[in-house]
């Protein structure tokens, strides 16, 4: 569905987007610039220019290929409908990625940019934009980070993690001193985007979320996938975009890591897939 030279192309627009759109109002919003879409759920002036930029640069990649914004899914849920069809492709785009830490002034966020066809994602770009870093990935030929190759290795150490608020608060409630030994920091950036950096670059060697919104996983999964390693659900499922937002996801560049983790997660009997009370 790509063409020679299209990925490219993709990542010229996040970068040309991330400049117009993002930077410039970086650290320089007015108050009437945040709202809330929901409490504690933000929304700036700078998603919707980036998501309406984005779209328009998609729209001439692919001509007639939809885009699914995280703002326009806000507008209208039905738009997530456009993943699941059989047969059909679409974009996925998470304009401003970590909208709460740029909304605060912190340097955590990221542009994210799937291609979904027939359920399953076929390309991934996320824009680590504070630090330059572009991560790239068409489904079969490898992922690369700022052009080099990425391939996932089990570190050295125990395995450290970023994690969901909720599975970290219950990692920490229910695992014993024992099983908790098994693993090293446990943290989060508030931002997937570069969060799958960090685990590419090898900062990190797992991650671990209840909610999977596929603006903020389906790119990082399939790099993760293209690393050597996996994406699954925590029934152990593979990783789909079209799946419900509810089924979590575990994934590592590592096969080796993501077995450790799943064996510690066993020990854990929340039920985290509960919508949070």
């Amino acid at each position: 569905m790509l063409k020679p030279g299209d990925s490219q192309r993709v990542a010229e627009l996040m970068r040309e987007t991330a400049a117009a759109e993002l930077l410039p109002r970086f650290r320089n919003l007015a108050k009437h610039e945040i709202r809330e879409k929901k409490p504690g759920d933000l929304v700036t002036v700078a998603d919707i220019a980036s998501e309406q930029r984005l779209a328009s640069g998609l729209a001439k990649i692919l001509p007639g290929v939809p885009v699914v914004g995280e703002e326009a899914v806000h507008a209208d849920p039905s738009l997530v409908d456009l993943i699941g069809r059989p047969g059909e492709a679409c974009w996925i785009v998470d304009p401003l990625d970590g909208t709460a830490n740029f909304a605060a002034g912190r340097d955590r966020f990221a542009i994210i940019v799937c291609l979904v066809n027939d359920r399953t994602t076929i390309g991934g770009w996320i824009f680590d934009v504070p630090n330059d870093r572009m991560a790239a990935t068409e489904k079969g030929q490898g992922v690369t980070l700022n052009g080099v190759a990425v391939r996932g290795k089990a570190p050295e150490g125990r395995p450290n993690g970023l994690l969901g608020d909720r599975v970290n608060k219950e990692f920490q409630r229910q695992l014993s001193p024992a099983q908790r030994e098994r693993l090293g920091e446990l943290t989060t950036l508030r931002c997937a985007g570069r969060e799958y950096v960090e685990l590419l670059a090898g900062t990190f060697s797992f991650c671990a979320y209840r909610m999977t919104k596929p603006w903020d996983h389906a790119a990082g999964a399939l790099m993760l996938t293209e690393a050597g390693g996996n994406a699954v659900r925590f029934n152990g499922a593979p990783y789909g975009p079209a799946d419900p937002m509810e089924s979590g996801i575990m994934a590592s560049p590592s096969l080796q890591v993501l077995a450790e983790v799943r064996a510690v997660f066993e020990a854990v009997q929340m039920p985290l897939l509960a919508p949070p009370a």
